[in-house]
C-alpha cells in the first residue's frame, strides 16, 4: 500500500438509534476476550476494557475469555501475569477460558500457540514476504520519512519484494529476516458497533513511495501483535472484540489480514479514551490508576467495578430505574449492560466519584457482620504499620460511631488521632492559648457542647471550634467534637487539651 498519511476520520459523529435502527446489543450469546499484556499491572484502563467485554459477556449468556499476549519478551514484567489473575480474582471478573482455566481452544498464552503455518501459508499465497533488511537500512528509511511533507510514520519501501521465491528461500538459510504482510492497495472498510462506518485510506505519494506493510513475525520468530491477535480470535471463535479508541487506525490491517485467510472478522467497538478532569491523557505509568494500589488506598472493588463502568457507558433511566442513579450493584451491571448505552466522547476520571462510591459500598458494607469483622483487622493492621497498638473493642466503637467513611484508611491517616495523640505544630489563631484555657475552665462540671458555649460568649465561635479540635486532633476539620470527646474519654480528651496549652506557653 502506498502511503502518505491516513485521512482523518470524525469519531464524534453520533450514531442515533431510532424507531426503525437495529439495536447494537447482541441478541445470541458472545465470545468476547480480554487480552492483556503482562508488560505492566491492571490499571483503569484495563478494568474498563476487560469489565465491558465481561460484562457483554454475562448480559447475553455467553463466554469471557482471557489471553495472555506476551509475544514481545524484552518488555515482560515480572510479576505481571500474577497481577493480572490476582487483579480480577479480588473484583470478581470470573474466567470462563484462559491460561489456568483451560478450555477447547488453548493454548490461551500467545507464546505458546505455533504461528509459523500461518505465517509460511501467507508467504506461500503471497500475501506476505520475507524482508532481510538490516537495522541501519530500516533505521535510515524511518529518519527519511520524518522529512516527508508532511512526515509519516509509514516508512518501509518494499526492497525485499523484488526477491523471487528461490531467492528468499535461499537468502532465509543464511540471513535474519521477518515477515511482512503485503498490504492491499485498498484497506476495506468496516463497520464499528459504536463509531458506524469508517473507511481509513491512504494518501498516495508519487514523490517518494512508502508502503504500510507491517511486520507480521519478527526475526527472532515470534508474532507481532497484529499478526498473533488475528489468529487468536479467529481460532478462539471471538465474536465481538471490545477495545480502546487507540487501536483503530489498526483495525483496517486487522481486518485485510482476516481477509488474506479467508475468514470472517469480528464485530469491533471502539470505546473511548480516559483522560483526567483537565482532559488530559491519563498515564498507564501514574500509580493513581493502578488497581492493586487503589485497593491499597483501601478503595473497594464493587466501588471500582461501578466507577469504571461509567467511563463511557450510561444505562437509560428506563433500565437503571427512577433514581437514575450511578449507584449500581456488580449483579445488575450483569444484567443490564448493553452496547446501546455505550457513549463517544472522552470518559473523564474524577476521582471524586470514587471516593463518593466507596463511601457508598464501605458504610452499607460495614452493616454485615462478617465485613464489619474484617474491617476491624484491617484497621488494627494499618495502625500497626504505623507503629500505633489499640484494642479490638476500640476499633469497633469507632468504626460504630465516627460516621460515613470513604475508605478504612482514613482511620490510620488523616483520622489517625482517634488512636494516638497528635504532633502539635502552628495554632490557628493568636487567641488560642487564651480560649483553650477558658474552654478548660468551662469544661468542669460541662459537657463539650456547653463548654463551646460558653466559651463562645467571649470568643468567636468558629474560632473556639477550631481551637479545641486543633488541640485534641492536631487539624481544625474532622470527627464531630462530642463524637471525638466520647471516643477519646474524659481523661484523654482533658490531657490532650492541657497538652496543647503547656505547648502554646513554651
Amino acid at each position: 500500500m502506498i502511503i502518505k498519511r491516513w485521512h482523518s476520520i470524525n469519531l464524534k459523529k453520533p450514531i442515533k438509534l431510532g424507531f426503525n435502527e437495529v439495536s447494537r446489543q447482541p441478541t445470541s450469546p458472545v465470545r468476547t476476550r480480554f487480552a492483556p499484556s503482562p508488560t505492566g499491572f491492571l490499571h483503569l484502563g484495563s478494568l474498563r476494557t476487560a469489565l465491558y467485554n465481561y460484562l457483554l459477556a454475562r448480559a447475553t449468556n455467553g463466554s469471557f475469555i482471557l489471553r495472555l499476549e506476551d509475544t514481545d519478551q524484552n518488555r515482560l514484567v515480572k510479576g505481571a501475569e500474577e497481577n493480572i489473575y490476582a487483579t480480577l480474582k479480588w473484583l470478581s471478573i470470573t474466567i470462563d477460558e484462559g491460561p489456568v482455566e483451560g478450555g477447547p481452544f488453548s493454548p490461551y498464552k500467545q507464546s505458546e500457540r505455533d504461528y509459523s503455518n500461518h505465517a509460511h501459508q501467507m508467504i506461500e499465497s503471497g500475501a506476505a514476504y520475507r524482508c532481510f533488511c538490516n537495522r541501519g537500512r530500516l533505521e535510515g528509511l524511518r529518519e527519511s520519512a520524518k522529512l516527508l511533507k508532511p512526515p509519516t510514520n509509514v516508512t518501509y519501501d518494499r526492497h525485499c519484494l523484488k526477491y523471487s521465491k528461490a531467492e528468499s528461500d535461499k537468502l532465509s538459510t543464511i540471513k535474519p529476516f521477518t515477515i511482512r504482510f503485503k498490504s492491499p492497495d485498498k484497506y476495506p472498510p468496516f463497520e464499528d458497533l459504536l463509531h458506524g462506518s469508517i473507511n481509513l485510506q491512504p494518501q498516495i505519494n508519487q514523490e517518494d513511495v512508502r508502503y504500510d506493510d507491517p511486520i507480521l513475525v519478527k526475526s527472532d520468530g515470534l508474532p507481532t501483535y497484529h499478526f498473533a491477535n488475528v489468529i487468536d480470535d479467529h481460532y478462539m471463535k471471538i465474536t465481538h472484540v471490545i477495545r480502546g479508541e487507540e487501536w483503530l487506525p489498526s483495525t483496517p490491517k486487522h481486518i485485510a489480514l482476516y481477509n488474506s485467510f479467508n475468514w470472517k472478522p469480528p464485530k469491533f467497538v471502539h470505546i473511548p479514551l480516559l483522560t483526567s478532569i483537565e482532559d488530559k491523557k491519563l498515564s498507564k505509568r501514574s500509580g493513581d490508576i493502578d488497581i492493586m494500589s487503589l485497593k491499597a488506598k483501601g478503595y473497594l472493588p464493587e466501588a471500582l467495578i461501578n466507577f469504571a463502568v461509567l467511563f463511557g457507558w450510561a444505562p437509560k433511566r428506563s433500565v437503571a430505574g427512577e433514581k437514575h442513579s450511578e449507584v449500581m450493584s456488580f449483579s445488575k451491571l450483569e444484567k443490564i449492560f448493553s452496547l446501546d448505552d455505550l457513549t463517544k466522547g472522552n470518559a473523564k476520571v474524577d476521582f471524586k466519584k470514587l471516593d463518593f462510591l466507596n463511601k457508598h459500598y464501605l458504610n452499607e458494607s460495614l452493616k454485615d457482620k462478617k465485613f464489619f469483622k474484617e474491617s476491624v483487622d484491617e484497621v488494627i493492621r494499618l495502625l500497626e504499620t504505623k507503629g500505633i497498638s489499640t484494642t479490638r473493642s476500640y476499633v469497633e466503637k469507632v468504626l460504630q460511631t465516627v460516621g460515613s467513611l470513604t475508605t478504612l484508611n482514613q482511620l490510620s491517616e488523616e483520622q489517625v488521632y482517634l488512636f494516638s495523640k497528635p504532633s502539635l505544630a502552628e495554632f490557628p489563631h493568636e487567641d488560642s492559648l487564651s480560649i483553650l484555657i477558658a474552654f478548660r475552665e468551662a469544661l468542669k462540671g460541662q459537657n463539650v457542647t456547653d463548654a463551646i458555649n460558653l466559651t463562645a460568649l467571649k470568643y468567636p465561635k468558629k474560632q473556639v471550634f477550631e481551637a479545641v479540635r486543633f488541640a485534641v486532633s492536631g487539624g481544625v476539620s474532622g470527627v464531630k467534637l462530642p463524637v471525638l470527646a466520647d471516643l477519646l474519654g474524659s481523661d484523654n480528651f482533658n490531657s490532650r487539651i492541657n497538652d496543647a496549652i503547656n505547648l502554646a506557653h513554651k
